[in-house]
């Protein structure tokens, strides 16, 4: 399960193992700022406040965009997120601007 928390919506969706966070959120039409989908704009940038560990690892390109403490405090870029096992996690969109 995920929670999914855009600039004006909050929805609970089920979550499909190899899905992006950015897929989901679109496919549930969460109103989710991204221009890319490849992390390099990083519009797409979301804090995971609970199961960061069903989610995939950080991917090159975001330990690139994003500096060392965002990861740390829980931020990723959710078109790089992809979950790769079940269990709630609860995502908010939050871009630099």
């Amino acid at each position: 399960m995920m929670e999914l928390q855009g600039r004006s919506i909050v929805k609970e969706v089920e979550s499909v193992i190899g899905a992006s966070v950015l897929e989901l959120a679109r496919e549930h039409k969460v109103d989710w700022g991204f221009n890319c989908t490849r992390g390099t704009c990083a519009r797409c940038r979301c804090h995971v406040s609970e199961g960061m560990e069903h989610l995939t690892e950080p991917a090159e390109i975001e330990l690139v965009r994003l500096e060392p403490e965002e990861i740390e405090a829980g931020f990723r870029l959710s078109c790089q997120a992809k979950v790769q096992s079940a269990g709630m996690v609860k995502v908010r969109h939050r871009p630099y601007f």
